[in-house]
């Protein structure tokens, strides 16, 4: 079998043949640091239909994961797609996630990797098979979504992009602008807006806050009544990526500084963390213009099931 990940958001740095029917895999740590192994995104090509394959993924940096409690491994096949209409959907059989013997840094006194085994049945012969910790959401995806949206006509008059910074390595982070237009920007009416900022991955292995974010987007700029009388009474700026790097180099929590970025919010550096430094001059602006009533920012969880909700607490 033949094995790929060097295309978007993609992570697998070796796959290795322990018998003619199971791979050891290893993931890529995240750039420039030394672990936060959990995002994965491989192909797998020259299938023979009906074989089972058995893969461990042995690298595995949380301690526990909802592979445990039923959660399946997301699977896309070209041939299935083709001839059944099937896109992205769960798969896999023997599913266990576990603490192996491999030690971190070759030290006796070092935590434990964890592996991910489960067992897969080629369909079809000769297919192009992906597998994924998550629905894959990429830049690209990003990228097509807001041309779909910028080209409707019905959206010209409260849908509008723009750059926020270049990252380190030099993409767009953009950000939307969704409000109704005003005839007097300056009218009480248009002054009375409160602001509302939302912003998603600025962990990149996280996609399904990408998820929730198009979601969001597509809500806002829709023809409801809801989302009208919305965009009437509230101005949205919207991040949907706060670290285009690292979702399209397929990191799971970092930069390419080889930080945390949600953990740079206190002070973040205008060249190691550009985003983050962005944000926070961006919303010191947006607040001298209106009252901000929401900052929410969209996250995903390994470990916890359904949607919940951090909040601050502030008396003042």
């Amino acid at each position: 079998m033949i094995f790929e990940s060097r295309f978007e958001s993609g992570n697998l740095l070796a796959a290795i043949k322990i018998t003619e029917f199971e791979y050891d895999l290893v993931l890529q740590n995240d750039i420039n640091t030394n672990g936060h192994t959990q995002w994965f995104f491989y192909r797998v090509s020259n299938t023979r239909a009906g074989e089972k394959i058995r893969f461990n993924i042995i690298n595995l940096a949380k301690p526990d994961s909802l592979y445990n409690y039923g959660m399946k491994v997301l699977n896309y096949s070209n041939e299935v797609k083709n001839i059944e209409g099937v896109g992205w959907h769960r798969i896999g059989e023997n599913i266990e996630y576990y603490q192996n013997n491999y030690r971190r840094d070759n030290n006796k006194n070092a935590r434990c990797f964890f592996s991910l085994t489960f067992d897969h049945v080629w369909p079809q012969s000769n297919d192009q098979v992906f597998f994924a910790h998550c629905f894959p959401y990429t830049y690209s995806d990003l990228q097509d979504d807001l041309v779909r949206i910028e080209k409707d006509p019905s959206t010209v008059n409260y849908f509008h992009r723009s750059t926020l910074c270049r990252t380190l390595a030099g993409n767009r982070c953009e950000y939307l602008t969704i409000t109704s237009k005003d005839k007097d920007p300056k009218s009480a009416k248009a002054l009375a807006k409160k602001g509302v900022f939302i912003s998603a991955r600025i962990h990149p292995g996280e996609s399904n806050a990408s998820w929730m974010m198009k979601g969001v987007i597509d809500f806002l700029t829709g023809c409801s009544p809801e989302a009208k009388a919305l965009r009437e009474n509230f101005v949205f700026k919207i991040v949907p990526i706060l670290n285009p790097d690292g979702v399209i180099n397929g990191n799971y929590r970092c930069s390419l500084s080889g930080q945390d970025l949600n953990r740079r919010w206190k002070t973040p550096s205008k060249i190691l963390h550009p985003v983050v430094f962005a944000v926070k001059k961006f919303m010191r602006v947006f607040s001298k213009e209106r009252e901000i009533v929401l900052y929410c920012d969209l996250h995903g969880h390994s470990r916890r099931k359904n949607i919940f909700m951090y909040g601050n607490n502030l008396k003042d």
